[in-house]
């Protein structure tokens, strides 16, 4: 399979993470309230710096199971968050994402249109039968954005993550394939 990455939406640049991405990248991983429900966070620059190299490093494989992109609006030159894609389960051909944006890019519909885009490629490049996202059930914000992609929330799971030193609960979203057509 080819690289389905980078690609443009209506008003937003999904591409790889590059060097000169980790000021804006600390500006969001490092605001408490940015990564408020997140398991990480919020990071000091060396943390931000480390974790950019590893995703960095990541890039010079192809094919890889895993593909974090910069969401870029477009005209701005400067990164307002990331969403992820992974396949975690190939023979099941099911794969999970998240994103995280700046709080200055929140209210904008940029999560959603950004993880709209990933969901198609996600289907249609990848091959995925099935997508789940997951979120702190104390992030309506996010469970909004799931639900507008057309998501169904399949469960709540009662303090399945150990986050921040203390149990968070969560809720699970998916979308198969056909519904998602």
């Amino acid at each position: 399979m080819e690289r389905w990455f980078p690609f443009r939406t209506a008003r937003l640049l999904l591409r790889e993470i590059g060097p000169a991405d980790i000021p804006g990248i600390q500006e969001y991983a490092g605001d408490p309230e940015v990564v408020r429900y997140m398991r990480w966070g919020p990071n000091d620059l060396a943390t931000t710096i480390e974790v950019a190299r590893d995703w960095i490093d990541e890039q010079q494989r192809w094919p890889r199971d895993s593909v974090q992109l910069a969401i870029e609006p477009a005209g701005e030159a400067k990164i307002a968050g990331a969403i992820h894609l992974w396949v975690s389960d190939a023979r099941n051909a099911t794969g999970s994402f998240g994103f995280v944006l700046n709080r200055a890019y929140w209210g904008r519909g940029y999560a959603t249109e950004a993880a709209r885009a990933v969901m198609e490629c996600a289907f249609r490049e990848v091959g995925l039968h099935r997508l789940c996202a997951t979120c702190d059930t104390r992030n309506l914000a996010s469970a909004h954005v799931l639900e507008k992609l057309g998501m169904r929330r399949e469960a709540e799971h009662r303090k399945d993550v150990l986050q921040k030193m203390e149990w968070r609960d969560s809720y699970v979203y998916a979308i198969l394939r056909e519904e998602w057509e």
